[in-house]
């Protein structure tokens, strides 16, 4: 379906680590096609890529977030905290990025989706402090310390739903999808490990659950190039940008998507 009037149409952003640079480049894409959705929601690196989004910065300045901030940092280490880094000693740097630290400074409305590890479900985020639920949506277990919000422990939104779609069905009209948690067609030379087998077996439960309501957008972004990308890879962040805005491209030059009504 070709997207008639952006002011109606909302994105959601899936987790998915480095490879959610590619959702910076479909961002870019769908800009210069003149499509800016006025409603998101993301999960994780969703999450963050979403903030920046919604608060009016242009792609470099997406990208130099990412580039510029330390993902392992030794006086960031944690100390009698669960996880092998302090999560909230990130805070000041996100202060330079979002200073007013409020969902309600945004220039568009954005939901942000945590896991309550508590109760074990999933909360929304989407007024009042900014800064504590996009930490909290991207702590993933157990490289990140959990995020303390009202006496309550969170973790990365991806845990419970890395498609966060619900926020904005009844909202926007059409529905845009960017998901970088892809899976393709393997080999048996790419399952001979331990490691491999996992990461394999996760990434299909997290594509399974999130099926559904991917076929549910009217516009999809999946590039299943971003699979040789690793999850925690700094070096894959130019290259799944790349790929993000070079597949968006693709389908938004597209003759059937051109003339789709």
């Amino acid at each position: 379906m070709q997207i008639q009037n952006t002011e109606e149409s909302g994105i959601v952003l899936s987790g998915g680590g480095v490879r959610g640079m590619a959702h910076i480049g479909v961002l870019r894409a769908l800009k210069e096609h003149g499509i800016m959705p006025k409603w998101v929601a993301g999960t994780s690196v969703g999450a963050l890529v979403g903030a920046l989004y919604a608060s009016g910065k242009d792609t470099q300045e997406m990208l130099s977030f990412f580039s510029e901030t330390p993902l392992f940092k030794y006086n960031f280490f944690s100390i009698n905290k669960p996880g092998l880094l302090n999560t909230e000693r990130y805070h000041a740097i996100f202060r330079e990025f979002w200073p007013e630290n409020s969902f309600e400074s945004l220039h568009r409305p954005l939901f942000v989706v945590a896991t309550d590890l508590l109760k074990g479900g999933e909360v929304i985020f989407n007024k009042g402090e900014l800064i504590p639920p996009l930490l909290a949506s991207a702590a993933l277990p157990p490289i990140f310390s959990p995020v303390e919000i009202n006496s309550t422990l969170y973790a990365d939104g991806g845990i419970m739903n890395n498609f966060p779609l619900e926020p904005l069905v009844g909202k926007a009209r059409y529905l845009i999808g960017s998901n970088v948690s892809v899976v393709k067609e393997l080999t048996n030379k790419n399952l001979r490990t331990s490691l491999q087998l996992a990461n394999r077996t996760t990434a299909l439960m997290i594509y399974a659950i999130n099926r559904g309501k991917i076929r549910q957008c009217d516009l999809v972004f999946e590039p299943v190039e971003l699979e040789k990308i690793g999850v925690l890879d700094k070096k894959g962040i130019t290259n799944a940008y790349t790929i993000g805005y070079e597949h968006a491209m693709r389908i938004l030059e597209n003759e059937e998507y051109q003339t789709s009504s």
